[in-house]
C-alpha cells in the first residue's frame, strides 16, 4: 500500500477540512500559535480562519511563518501530520497567503483541469 507522500493529495484551506475526513491533505498556512506540549499547533490559511495541527512528536525547533503541512484530516478536523515544511520567506519577497487561498479555491471550483486523484488500477 503507497504511504500518504506517495498519494496525490488536494491543496484545502481551513473552510474544506469538512469534506475531507479521513483523507490525506496538503494545507499550507501561517503558524499562529504553537501549544506547550510542542505536539500542536495552530495554522491560519487566507481567509484568517484557524486549524488545527496535531504532530506524532514534540518539535525539535522552533517553528513560525509559513508552513506546508501533508496529513490525514481527523474526524474533529485536525489535520495529523505526516510532515510539515518551513516555506522560506527570504530575499524580502513575502509568501501571499491570500492569493494562495485563492489559487486553492479556483482548484477545487475547476476539477476538471486540476485534477489531483489518480484512478485506481485494477
Amino acid at each position: 500500500m503507497a504511504g500518504i507522500l506517495d498519494v496525490p493529495k488536494p491543496r484545502i484551506n481551513c473552510s474544506m477540512l469538512s469534506q475531507h475526513i479521513n483523507r490525506a491533505v496538503c494545507f499550507v498556512g501561517r503558524v499562529e500559535k504553537v501549544y506547550p506540549t510542542g505536539k500542536t499547533f495552530s495554522v491560519s490559511d487566507g481567509e484568517g480562519n484557524n486549524a488545527t495541527v496535531e504532530l506524532n512528536e514534540p518539535l525539535e525547533e522552533e517553528l513560525s511563518g509559513i508552513v506546508e503541512v501533508i496529513g490525514m484530516v481527523s474526524n474533529k478536523g485536525a489535520i495529523m501530520a505526516t510532515t510539515y515544511d518551513v516555506l522560506r520567506e527570504d530575499k524580502g519577497t513575502p509568501f501571499d497567503l491570500e492569493l494562495y487561498n485563492e489559487a486553492v479555491k479556483l482548484i477545487h471550483d475547476f476539477p476538471q483541469h486540476y485534477p489531483f486523484e489518480v484512478a485506481a488500477s485494477g
